[in-house]
């Protein structure tokens, strides 16, 4: 029978040693980090996990083998996420976030620029090597990014200029970023690389003017300002970017004029691993809520457990948990047998499961009941984890529905094609 969900022994060792690593190394870092209040020591808290998931492969294992990486498959990328995720989601962003970066590059990039950028970052000696995927804007009228694809020019969607000087060979670049994760590097001076959405095209609109460009670290005309300070996923970065006159070489764009592409499909690549990250949040709410639940006797005589509102409400629970990792599942493997370019089933898979298990964690919290507000117990961290879920990764209103709708309204969908596993293309117009 084709349907199988049984690991295979590779991925068992796969999950083994994520846990591990989650259990041993990142989870003894977390709660302070968390509580730290400045964003970038918190973040600067955690290198050194960041470092030995680097070293066992976590930070570029998506990287086909062909540059230096792991070239997993997004089934076992599901594995690696859940199990980190289940100890800080925010730690799991930044491994997110370089696979954001890069993995553009191994779709559009021309080979030169794959062996020029990819392989050094999946052969860091260091193993500290960062990368940024910097799309965000900050809000305004206009302002954010929602709506980068629209038919308006500069400034709606990307007002990040990237002005062509073909005398010298160079990008002059000029506006701002808000929101990309990773992009300040660990000391503020800049990721290894920042690969930015810019308007090339100023007077064209989101689907003809946008194109991808890489910024290494050192390039002078950035300024990355201090760390934005959220509510949840603390342990990421998440900068705010100041370019004036950044002079980047012309063999670092790609893509040109067809930025947009590149969102959609990093986005669309992104959607079931956030699908899954919502997963291992939920997964530990739930635990440790049944847990509580079969020691804590709220007073009476028996565990609150034997009390049916209780157990229905954690049965609930631990359905949704189940029901989402089932989706996530399928929405990776739709992607392995895709060249992930499941842009109705992948961002199907995140807004399902980040909308459903936001819920879940709260229920867990209702079945604990106030003691959940203690901070000594780790559910209000979960629910603040959970709330990021449907706001970060192409917000689920701003840009992961619409892409469902599109594709769905486009006379070459056909409504079939996702339980068959069959290619679901994302075109810029119709026929």
């Amino acid at each position: 029978m084709a349907i199988d969900f049984t690991l295979t022994n590779a991925q068992r060792r796969l999950q083994r040693v994520a846990r591990e690593f989650a259990n041993d190394i990142l989870a003894p870092l977390v709660r302070a980090a968390d509580e730290d209040p400045d964003p970038q020591r918190g973040f600067h808290a955690i290198k050194g996990a960041y470092v030995e998931s680097y070293k066992l492969g976590f930070a570029t294992g998506f990287i086909p083998k062909k540059y230096g990486g792991g070239g997993i498959s997004n089934v076992d990328l599901q594995v690696v996420v859940e199990e980190l995720t289940a100890i800080d989601p925010g730690f799991a962003t930044i491994l997110l976030v370089n696979g954001l970066a890069l993995m553009p590059l191994v779709w559009f990039g021309s080979e030169a620029q794959k062996r020029k950028w990819l392989i050094p970052a999946t052969s860091d000696p260091r193993a500290e090597y960062l990368a940024a995927w910097t799309v965000s804007e900050p809000s305004g009228s206009p302002g954010g990014t929602a709506n980068f694809d629209g038919a308006a020019p500069y400034p709606a969607g990307i007002a990040l200029t990237a002005t062509h000087d073909k005398k010298n060979g160079e990008y002059i670049l000029n506006g701002r970023k808000f929101w990309p994760c990773n992009a300040g590097g660990w000391d503020l001076k800049g990721a290894d690389v920042n690969v930015c959405i810019v308007r090339t095209a100023p007077k064209s609109g989101g689907t003809e003017g946008l194109s991808a460009i890489i910024v290494p670290r050192g390039t002078a005309g950035v300024h990355y300002e201090q760390p934005i300070s959220k509510l949840g996923h603390r342990l990421s970065q998440n900068n705010s970017i100041v370019f004036k006159d950044c002079r980047v070489a012309e063999e670092n764009v790609f893509a040109v004029g067809q930025g947009d592409l590149v969102i959609n499909k990093a986005f669309t690549w992104s959607g079931p691993v956030a699908a899954i990250a919502a997963v291992g949040v939920a997964r530990s709410a739930y635990e440790y809520a049944l847990k509580w639940a079969k020691t804590y006797t709220g007073g009476g005589d028996r565990p609150i457990i034997q009390h049916q509102a209780v157990a229905y409400t954690l049965a609930e629970v631990a359905m949704k948990v189940e029901a989402c990792r089932a989706f996530a599942w399928k929405a990776a493997h739709y992607h392995d047998q895709n060249n992930a370019d499941g842009h109705a089933v992948g961002p199907m898979a995140k807004v399902f499961c980040s909308e459903l298990l936001f819920d879940a964690v709260f229920q867990a919290m209702k079945a604990v009941g106030v003691n959940a507000l203690d901070r000594t117990h780790p559910l209000e961290r979960y629910l603040r984890e959970a709330a990021v879920f449907p706001l970060y990764d192409a917000g689920n209103i701003g840009m992961q529905m619409r892409k469902i709708c599109t594709v769905m309204a486009d006379p070459r969908f056909d409504p079939r094609a996702i339980a068959n596993s069959e290619p679901t293309p994302f075109y810029k117009s119709p026929p």
